[in-house]
């Protein structure tokens, strides 16, 4: 390939290259990436919204962490749950809190859900976009009750952003989620009570916990209603000999 041209997919075309060169970036060969995996799940009830995930951090076949808190509190109202890069995860998550207390601050109200789930996607366009060595990927399911109710959006790597409420009333992100659709399509309904969708979460998450590797240790379940964000279930597997 000559200088001042990039390739797309096959295809030359002119313009300025922004392609990394491999002899100086190595590391983001196929066989050099260290992939990650989990799996989260998202619920809406009927005032209510349950988010869940595994407790299994990887770096390619190592299991880097055993008790990973993957479904975090932002506000008293909203929490999210996080798929992708650790390091981004963790400061975009920072920033969030920050930016949505400064909001309030200034605004002299506490943010809804619909802001706080906008201002996370262009966060995570950022991120994606921003021109590094090491891509950061991050997606997240936000969920959160307001003066409008219950509402549940993903966020996607590349900053897009669905109303799951006006799509299917579930879903689930990270590399067990294929697993974890079958059981969602199959027992959700409308209108769950919180019982049936705390259960619903468990059974999507353990399906994918005994076919990807890369999700495991347990389960943290969390239900966001009325009264704030609180932990429902927290499961931890043995998985030592005896």
């Amino acid at each position: 390939m000559r200088i001042g041209e990039k390739k797309y997919c096959g295809t030359k075309k002119k313009g300025f290259l922004f392609e990394r060169k491999k002899k100086v970036f190595s590391m983001n060969s196929e066989e050099n990436i260290l992939k990650t995996g989990t799996t989260t799940v998202g619920v809406l009830g009927k005032d209510f919204v349950v988010l869940a995930a595994d407790k299994r951090a990887t770096a390619g076949r190592f299991i880097a962490g055993k008790n990973v808190q993957k479904v975090i509190p932002i506000t008293d109202n909203i929490a999210v749950t996080t798929a992708g890069t650790v390091s981004d995860l963790q400061i975009v998550v920072r920033l969030l809190r920050a930016e949505l207390s400064i909001k309030d601050t200034r605004t002299g109200r506490v943010s809804n859900v619909k802001e706080a789930a906008n201002l996370l996607a262009g966060m995570t366009y950022s991120v994606i976009r921003r021109y590094s060595a090491i891509v950061g990927v991050c997606h997240f399911l936000l969920g959160g009750h307001d003066s409008n109710g219950p509402h549940l959006y993903e966020i996607y790597p590349d900053g897009s952003i669905t109303d799951i409420a006006e799509d299917s009333g579930f879903v689930s992100s990270g590399s067990g989620s294929e697993l974890a659709y079958g059981v969602l399509e199959d027992k959700w309904k409308k209108d769950l009570a919180e019982k049936e969708a705390v259960d619903l979460a468990l059974r999507a998450i353990s399906s994918a916990l005994q076919r990807d590797s890369a999700s495991g240790q347990g389960v943290d379940v969390y239900v966001i209603d009325s009264k704030g964000v609180r932990k429902s279930v927290e499961k931890v597997l043995d998985t030592k000999l005896h």
